[in-house]
């Protein structure tokens, strides 16, 4: 019997120390070395770690950023930011420059938790600006201070300061397609109503044990991966990144049953040269986003597995096909027992079978779905508009209901399951003093992957100057995380634009297709 109400994560966590058994609920892998914690491992460190905010001074609802791979203490932050009150900013580890000073300005951080491997992107972007800055790993050092030496504290434990489900947990940041990233405030109780979605949408069993290599900043891998192991009680094993080289060796090896995809690993995946043992794994069911409908039945056979396909957002709301649909399909618009949806166009007018329109949603009780972007109303009030949230993606549906993406609302350019912004790719290059001109804009994936787009950087090269692509894809990998990094630099005589300046992306097009001698990728580059 639970002695406190789960929808706080400290005490969900705490309520399940009685269920430790010989196996950790938690796995960490990374190149052979392997980390684990016990719920009652768990929860003692976050203890250490919350106490320490309370004694830097950290008050209820103060935030901290999170700038880390996959490692045990990205979930010991989350749960002490739930014991302590405070709220976690958990940032891809890979952002750095303007987009990481932005999103630690704009949350307000008092503190950041990093790796050796981001410790001089976040000197430059804002250790100046925080209180204090922790370090996890083998070279902390002054001014930060060693992770690991905080574990060594005797600590007594703290009385959980948040109280109520509906308190915030934690600001997961958007990819900001159309503008600076919007963070998304996401409550305590989010991790305990993923155990309606990990029994009834997931279908995962008292036998699975899930694993992931998707980044833990993100809400894919918290909300469908990490919230439902824990609730559970179903082990789960993290890469400290994904590796499609590995993945089937490293579920094997932990006898994992369940995975997660998104985008373009899925065709990736799929490329790996065919090996005699491809069915010969443990995982009975991936569950995927964007899986390429030309490889769906492929896929699954060759790897003997059970596909899932589902469609969600950070902010909430979800749709599924587990089978029951035709290939492509991420869900029906009709037989949704949870969420209502809609087809519509710009007068909100509803779409006919084949037609493409925005989707929304709202609960099948006609409740509405809340969402909270920080430090804009705004655009919580406009995502939400009449009592239905506003997914920004045109999508259609056939005449049974099921549900087929065509494109993001706007034109953004979704890659790898992120949603890139362009003017931070512009930026670097612009900066780089190697053009004179840049736009960057998206292609058709070459994965195949359904509203999936490759990254295209059109450059005016600098005058009198001979560009180097290999040049130029060095400054986008020192100043961009990898998702962003364009797949093709394409070199032309200038961007052309309208009277008003406005860049005229069908012309580029047109021009990567017609002139591919002036079309460069990362390996060319290199030849």
């Amino acid at each position: 019997m639970s002695m406190y109400d789960d929808s706080v994560l400290a005490h969900l966590v705490a309520n399940r120390i009685g269920q430790d058994t010989k196996a950790p609920i938690l796995t960490f892998e990374y190149e052979g070395e392997v980390e684990e914690r016990t719920y009652a491992e768990l929860y003692a460190n976050a203890n250490k770690l919350a106490a320490f905010f309370i004694d830097h001074g950290m008050e209820k609802g103060d935030r901290f950023g999170i700038l880390l791979l996959n490692h045990p203490e990205v979930v010991e932050a989350l749960v002490a930011a739930s014991i302590s009150g405070c709220v976690a900013v958990p940032i891809d580890p890979r952002t750095k420059g303007a987009k990481l000073a932005y999103m630690l300005n704009d949350s307000g951080c008092r503190g950041i938790i990093c790796e050796d491997y981001n410790l001089e992107a976040v000197r430059q972007a804002a250790l100046d600006s925080v209180d204090w800055c922790v370090q996890v790993g083998d070279n902390a050092s002054e001014p930060t201070i060693d992770y690991r030496a905080l574990m060594q504290a005797d600590v007594e434990n703290i009385a959980v300061r948040t109280e109520s489900g509906n308190d915030p947990l934690q600001i997961l940041y958007t990819s900001g397609t159309t503008g600076d990233p919007k963070g998304i405030v996401k409550p305590n109780v989010n991790y305990a109503q993923a155990q309606i979605l990990g029994s009834s949408v997931f279908g995962i069993q008292d036998s699975d044990k899930l694993y992931t290599g998707l980044s833990l900043s993100h809400g894919n891998a918290q909300l469908m991966t990490l919230a439902p192991a824990l609730t559970m009680g179903v082990p789960v094993v993290f890469s400290r990144k994904f590796t499609r080289s590995r993945l089937w060796d490293i579920t094997r090896q932990f006898r994992c049953t369940m995975f997660n995809l998104l985008g373009g690993m899925t065709a990736a995946i799929y490329s790996l040269p065919p090996a005699t043992n491809d069915g010969d794994n443990p995982i009975r069911r991936v569950i995927s986003a964007g899986m390429p409908a030309a490889i769906w039945q492929d896929f699954a056979q060759r790897f003997d597995v059970e596909l899932l396909e589902v469609y969600g957002s950070a902010e909430g709301g979800l749709f599924w096909n587990a089978g029951n649909g035709p290939a492509g399909s991420f869900g029906n618009l009709r037989e949704n027992p949870l969420f209502e949806g809609r087809i519509v166009d710009e007068a909100d007018n509803d779409c006919g079978p084949g037609q493409s329109g925005e989707l929304i949603w709202r609960f099948r009780s006609g409740e509405a779905i809340e969402v909270l972007y920080l430090n804009n109303p705004e655009a919580s009030a406009k995502k939400t508009r009449d009592g239905w949230f506003r997914t920004g993606d045109v999508v259609h549906a056939d005449a049974n209901g099921w549900l087929f993406f065509d494109y993001r609302k706007g034109g953004g350019i979704r890659h790898n399951g992120d949603f890139i912004n362009p003017a931070f790719v512009e930026k670097v290059i612009a900066e780089s003093g190697l053009v004179d001109d840049v736009f960057v804009y998206g292609v058709p994936a070459a994965s195949g992957a359904p509203g999936e787009k490759d990254v295209v950087a059109a450059v005016v090269p600098r005058e009198g100057y001979s560009l180097d692509s290999d040049e130029l894809f060095s400054v986008c990998r020192e100043g961009l995380e990898s998702n962003f990094v364009p797949t093709y630099v394409q070199v032309v005589d200038e961007i052309p634009k309208t009277a008003s300046e406005k860049p005229q992306e069908r012309f580029l097009i047109e021009a990567f297709e017609k002139s591919p001698q002036r079309v460069f990728t990362e390996e060319l580059s290199r030849v």
